[in-house]
Formats: structure tokens, C-alpha cells, sequence
């Protein structure tokens, strides 16, 4: 009988456990989680989240979805404008935590999360209106997915750009598998596995950005944009360059991989991930050797992934990444390294991740084809 009772009891506390996430995604205050204007014929999209570095959870994907639908329909709506609440991010980055949670009571928040971010990514990259991203400040994982699709990317100097994700046992996804690879010579691999960060001007620099304006005219910038009457996607590029003319900050640093870019092109061009390891050990440069010791800490699991993403992704279609993506998280849902990266990182915070393998060479190759496979049914549709 007590056994009945104590069943009983867990069954309830995983059933009020997972209400309340789903609370947490779903709450109606969504409303005023992202907020939507009309202003002159712009569509304004402002991410309302800023105590969570306007971090992306399922209601706002949700609410921001379907407005973008209705305003690439309506004659009076020329152009939209994406930007972040607060003085810190554009966005952070998706909800996470929320994500694991659902992972783990085996809540269909862990499908439909991806599931919708990732036909949102296709949304921008194949909006016909001109779409204009703000990322003046943090601007990581589903923040970078909100914005890099579009057509026009604007960076400040409070920029903040990294898609750290092989830390925490995922991989660049939000269509990472695309862009990457299309920056110049080995560069998006190299961010892909370290995680590395650009700030301000560099993000332009590497093509992250379209455009580089100084954080104080942006507010100038959004009210020349609005008043754009039925612009093209020229007219809104000649204002943004006008803006960038003008904006001289930090123009004669030069980009922080300046005088490592050979060396990347060089290191990173492998046919592993165990090769490019092997390649820095060897090289013994400072700097390689920084890039070695950052790639032992990331999830052995996660590099292999990536690797193998970031090269078939360099042959695919936007819409052909996000369906591989899909499968890939979907792959990581049902792992270790995901759960095991967000308890070190972002939970507990002791950044001592135990990954399973703990080596490279621990991670089978089987394992990794399995990963790529057809979900069948499942598979994204976009």
C-alpha cells in the first residue's frame, strides 16, 4: 500500500513539475514578454525580457511567428525592425534551462521548442520585406538565430557575438550550420568549436553584421528607418551605410584575429576534429596552444557534431541545415552531454562538466552517423 501511495505521490510532484514549466514557457504574460508596434510603416518588434538578457522562450517564438506572417501580407507595413529591451543584450541566447527541464520530465516542450525556433530562422531568412536587426549588445545562440537570417544586421560597439554552444554540450544550431561555414576561410569553424567571442566593430568585420553604427545614434537610426516611405531593400542598405559612414569608433583597431587568421585557415583545415587537435599541439604557437586547451574543455560529443555539421551544412540550403539541426538537437535531447553542460554552466555554475565519452576518441563514429539520421515522421517540415 505504501508503495501505491509513494508512486502515487512522485507521479503528482512530476505532474505539478512539469505544469509549472510549461507555465514558465507558456505564461500569458508573453504579451509583455515581446512586444509589437506599428510605427509609420514599420513593423517594431522589441524583445521584453532584459532581466534575462532577453533570453527566447517558446510563447515569445509564438507570438513573434505569427506577427511576421501577417506583416509580410499587409500593403501598410514596409519594412521590420527587430531590437532588445535594456541596456545589455539583444539576446542572450534561447531559453534553456526551460529546455533541460522538459528534457527531462520528457515534456514535448523539448520537440516543439527547436521545433518552432527553427521554422521562425526560416521565416527571416526567406522574408520578402526588408529586415532590419538592432544587435546592439549580447548576442549569442537563439539571439544570433533571430538576427543572421535577415538582411540586414546592424553591430554596435556593445556587441557582444559568440555561439558557445559546444560548452554546453549542444552545437551552433539556429541555422550555425549555414552561416558558418560561409564566413571567410576556416573562421566559422573556428567559432563554431571554441565558442569564441566578437565584440563591436568585429562582428561586421567577419560578416556576422551587415553594418557597423555607434550605440548612441541607433535611436536616430530606428527613427530614419520608420519614416522610409515603401523602401527597398537598396534604400534601407543606403541609409544603413549613411549611418556607418558616420560612425568612426574603434575604426582603426584592427580585428582581433588580424594576425591569426593564417593560422586558422591553416590549423583548422582538417579531417577531424582530432586532427585539428593534433595540428595545434603540434604547431606550439601561444596561440594554438590557447585554442587546444579551450577544445579540451568543451563536450567530445558536441566537436564531433559540429565539425561534421559545419561541413555538410556548407553544401546545403538554409532550409536543408534546419532540418539536419532539428535531428542533431533532437539527438542531444535524448544524451548526456546536453543536461550535463547546462548543470555546469548556466545551473550549478561549477564549469566542471563530467562529459560522457570524456574523450574524442571515446565518441564512435556510429554514434555520430546515428545523430544525422532521418527522424522519419518527426523530421522538421518547413
Amino acid at each position: 500500500m505504501s508503495f501505491i501511495i509513494l508512486t502515487s505521490a512522485r507521479r503528482f510532484r512530476s505532474v505539478c513539475r512539469l505544469q509549472s514549466i510549461q507555465r514558465h514557457m507558456m505564461s500569458s504574460k508573453a504579451g509583455s514578454e515581446v512586444l509589437f508596434e506599428k510605427v509609420g510603416n514599420a513593423g517594431v518588434i522589441t524583445l521584453n525580457r532584459p532581466k534575462a538578457l532577453n533570453a527566447l522562450n517558446l510563447t515569445m517564438i509564438r507570438h513573434i511567428y505569427p506577427q511576421l506572417k501577417k506583416w509580410d501580407k499587409d500593403s501598410e507595413t514596409d519594412l521590420v525592425i527587430i531590437k532588445g529591451a535594456g541596456e545589455k543584450a539583444f539576446c542572450a541566447g534561447g531559453d534553456i534551462r526551460a529546455v533541460t527541464e522538459a528534457g527531462k520530465a520528457g515534456d514535448s516542450l523539448a520537440q516543439d521548442f527547436f521545433r518552432e525556433e527553427y521554422i521562425l530562422n526560416n521565416t527571416i531568412g526567406t522574408y520578402q520585406k526588408p529586415y532590419v536587426a538592432l544587435i546592439d549588445g549580447i548576442t549569442m545562440g537563439g539571439g544570433v538565430g533571430l538576427s543572421v537570417h535577415g538582411r540586414f544586421r546592424v553591430a554596435t560597439e556593445k556587441t557582444l557575438f559568440a555561439m558557445p554552444e559546444t560548452g554546453i554540450g549542444l552545437f551552433p544550431d539556429v541555422g550555425g550550420g549555414y552561416f558558418l561555414p560561409r564566413l571567410q576561410g576556416k573562421l566559422g569553424l573556428f567559432l563554431a568549436l571554441t565558442g569564441f567571442r566578437l565584440k563591436g566593430r568585429d562582428v561586421q568585420r567577419v560578416g556576422v553584421a551587415t553594418h557597423f553604427v555607434q550605440s548612441d545614434k541607433i535611436a536616430s537610426l530606428e527613427k530614419d528607418l520608420v519614416d522610409l516611405k515603401s523602401p527597398s531593400n537598396s534604400d534601407v542598405a543606403q541609409l544603413l551605410d549613411s549611418y556607418q559612414e558616420k560612425s568612426s569608433l574603434d575604426a582603426e583597431k584592427p580585428f582581433v584575429l588580424q594576425e591569426q587568421t593564417e593560422a586558422i585557415d591553416r590549423l583548422f583545415s582538417a579531417e577531424s576534429a582530432e586532427e585539428i587537435i593534433e595540428n595545434l599541439k603540434k604547431d606550439g604557437s601561444a596561440f594554438a596552444l590557447k585554442q587546444a586547451e579551450t577544445l579540451a574543455k568543451m563536450s567530445p560529443t558536441s566537436l564531433k557534431l559540429t565539425f561534421r555539421q559545419i561541413q555538410e551544412g556548407a553544401r546545403m540550403s538554409l532550409q536543408e541545415v534546419l532540418v539536419m539541426e532539428y535531428r542533431l538537437c533532437q539527438a542531444c535531447m535524448k544524451g548526456h552531454d546536453f543536461y550535463e553542460g547546462v548543470r555546469a554552466v548556466l545551473i550549478d555554475k561549477d564549469q566542471s562538466p563530467k562529459w560522457k565519452p570524456s574523450t574524442l576518441s571515446g565518441v564512435s563514429e556510429q554514434a555520430i552517423e546515428e545523430c544525422f539520421s532521418s527522424l522519419g515522421e518527426r523530421d522538421l517540415k518547413l
